[in-house]
């Protein structure tokens, strides 16, 4: 251990040596001291008795660094302390000291420590405790002196601990430079050599004909699970480990291929390839693996759901997973689409025992029936949802026609629903605090802090099967094309007005928006009837444009009714703002005719209209029988053919009006009924004026 003690850097900096005995309480030291003052008065009750005194002396002059070129000297500065102390404790050599050395100062002390206690035997001790005194003032001694170098070593104001400077070898850059080519050019080799043999390794597996066993079995492991059990390798295709509950097995065995039916396999394979190819690549001729499949995963499976109405489709989807995601069939080997095909069908059967399953178990107010691989299931009056398993175990060459209506909705929500069942069976909601008991999910654990009442407890405890959201989705869907067949229908019947139909992009499952604009050509500047439908799973909404709100069943004739209340709405308010605009004046409108005949659909509407003179006026009456049925009435005041009577014998009393005559409107020139009432007024305001 080397320990520094520094008291007065000015007078001496001492240096010690030491070393513990086997004996306690007792140091063996070798010291030696830099001094320029007497030793004794600086460390009193020190045994100076081996220490060496040596004189440190420093040079006159400090060495010439530089001369300039004018005879400037540049001498180096002279060195700080702690440089010369390092420079000092360098050169001390401390294996000099021999092991006899040592012996004969153990045998020295050894002597003068008998030579002590036998002074001490004849002395009376002067105090009891001298002894313990003695023994605390040596702890003492070595506490301070452990204070001392803590401090010292901490505040490194005294002292500082430099690393030792060693003479630096005098090396030529060029050296550095062939050492470090050298060392490059090494490491260069051995990267180009394994560069090589990977290389001559990847043309060999290429060359190769015949596929290696293991490498298969590695593509093998990484799209499936395998494990192995004994000397089997058995692989596994259900979904247990996304959630799935499905109780038929889907284990399948790898084997290695037998040399003498590779020739067989590569023969049929090669068959195959030649008559049908995958997305335009051909499969591999052989495989080192054969997998070995279940018979009741074998074949081809999908399923099939068709919306009926009176043994019409009007709807299908095909429900499989073939053709989902990417393929790699051509980059792994043969036994990728085999065991593609064996999991689709075990996926149509598990999809297909969960909806028979809830169909059975719900309560409709027509029942479900299930027949066999089919389910039948009431949407509405006379329209069915028919979701069929096909599955086959031979191959057919002649593969039915596509599906022309086929839709993509009903077939991912088929997906996408057994997927959530499999997220809901293996993803339970913690509880909430961590004291309460698994199941309950947030919100009911948030009821009672929130205070719900029981309409919101009954429907967070409500939940929909797959079969009833398929339900649900079919019939939505079957509303829909019901909706946009009604008005298309009308848009293609009714040229006047026009009626624009806009569907939102952005819908969900089981409700859909349409906004229906109604507008005349040529005078949409003057007024449009603007109404909004949400088309839901048995019923449509309607938002007219003054708020009113009206709900309406799944029967189109509802729909096509309010369509053309609407037209009829719209033509007189634009009438109205025509007349308007032409200086006419609008005497009386309703759009509740209660003269005349009863109307088979609706209410008539009707409008009086005086001219700028109030000399003419026009009645229009518009009706829905079932088409809309315009009809226009003019009258004159006062008549221009007036023959006095008793009763009337003044003319004055026929500016009071006179009797209407029905106008032959589809005669009038005009491409819409606004333009031909445009041309109509304008004719009877310049003959009155």
């Amino acid at each position: 251990m080397y320990r520094a003690f520094v008291t007065n850097l000015e007078k001496c900096v001492v240096f010690e040596h030491s070393f513990i005995d086997s004996r306690p309480k007792t140091f063996c030291s070798t010291v030696l001291y830099f001094c320029f003052d007497k030793p004794n008065v600086l460390f009193p009750g020190v045994n100076m008795s081996n220490s060496v005194n040596i004189s440190v002396e420093t040079t006159c002059e400090n060495q010439i660094r530089e001369i300039g070129y004018d005879g400037t000297e540049l001498y180096q500065p002279p060195p700080t302390l702690s440089e010369s102390l390092a420079k000092c404790a360098a050169r001390i050599d401390f294996s000099k000291t021999s092991l006899d050395d040592l012996k004969k100062e153990e045998k020295t002390a050894a002597a003068a420590a008998e030579e002590d206690k036998d002074a001490t035997q004849f002395q009376e001790s002067l105090w009891p405790w001298d002894a313990v005194r003695n023994k605390l003032k040596d702890a003492l001694t070595e506490i301070c002196v452990l204070s001392d170098v803590i401090s010292i070593a901490k505040d490194k104001r005294y002292l500082v601990l430099d690393p030792l400077l060693e003479e630096a070898d005098d090396t030529k850059p060029i050296v550095q430079v062939y050492s470090r080519k050298k060392a490059i050019s090494q490491a260069a080799q051995v990267l180009l050599g394994g560069a090589e043999r990977l290389r001559n390794a990847h043309s060999e597996q290429r060359n190769r004909n015949v596929s290696d066993f293991h490498i298969e079995l590695l593509r093998l492991r990484q799209n499936w699970r395998l494990k192995k059990v004994s000397n089997a390798i058995i692989g596994d295709l259900s979904y247990r480990t996304a959630g799935s509950k499905f109780g038929m097995s889907g284990t399948f065995e790898v084997t290695k291929a037998e040399e003498t039916g590779d020739e067989d396999t590569a023969s049929s394979s090669n068959s195959s390839s030649s008559t049908s190819g995958n997305n335009g690549m051909q499969l591999k001729a052989s495989s080192a693996l054969r997998v070995i499949v279940p018979a009741e995963l074998q074949g081809v499976a999908y399923i099939k759901v068709i919306t009926q109405k009176d043994q019409e489709d009007l709807c299908t989807a095909q429900v499989n997973l073939m053709g989902h995601g990417p393929n790699i069939t051509a980059q792994v080997g043969v036994w990728q689409k085999t065991l593609e095909f064996a999991q689709n069908v075990l996926f149509c059967k598990e999809l297909f025992a969960q909806l028979a399953r809830e169909a059975i178990q719900l309560q409709a107010p027509i029942p479900h029936v299930v027949i066999g691989n089919q389910i039948r299931a009431t949407l509405l009056p006379n329209i069915q949802l028919i979701i069929s398993l096909c599955h086959s175990t031979t191959f057919d060459s002649s593969q039915p026609a596509p599906i022309n209506d086929h839709d993509h909705v009903l077939e991912h929500s088929l997906h996408q629903l057994l997927r959530e069942v499999h997220y809901k069976n293996s993803h339970h909601p913690f509880p909430h605090p961590a004291s309460a008991p698994l199941g309950p999910t947030k919100k009911r654990m948030l009821a009672g802090p929130m205070a719900a009442d029981r309409e919101t407890l009954l429907d967070m405890t409500k939940s929909q099967t797959i079969l009833e959201q398929i339900i649900a989705q079919a019939q939505h869907i079957f509303m829909r094309k019901r909706t946009q067949y009604v008005l298309d229908t009308l848009a293609r019947d009714v040229k006047d007005p026009q009626i624009v139909s806009h569907w939102n992009a952005m819908n969900s499952p089981t409700m859909s928006c349409v906004k229906i604009n109604i507008v005349t050509h040529g005078y949409d500047a003057i007024g449009r009837t603007s109404l909004v439908i949400h088309v839901k799973e048995r019923s449509l909404k309607c938002i007219c444009r003054d708020g009113r709100v009206m709900r309406l069943s799944y029967e189109p004739q509802e729909l096509r009714d309010l369509i053309l209340c609407q037209i009829n709405s719209h033509q007189i308010s634009c009438l109205i703002s025509l007349a308007r605009c032409m200086a006419w004046t609008v005497l009386s409108n309703s759009n509740h005719l209660g003269v005349g005949k009863v109307e088979p659909l609706g209410n008539a509407s009707s409008c009086l209209l005086a001219s700028p003179n109030s000399d003419r006026m026009i009645a229009v009456q518009i009706r829905c029988d079932p088409q809309i049925d315009v009809k226009v009435y003019i009258a004159r005041s006062p008549r221009q053919d007036f023959f006095p009577s008793p009763l009337v014998p003044e003319k004055l009393w026929e500016n009071l009006g006179g009797t209407f005559k029905e106008v032959r409107f589809d005669k009038i020139e005009g491409k819409s009924f606004l333009n031909k009432m445009e041309f109509l007024m304008a004719s009877l305001t310049s003959n009155s004026a």
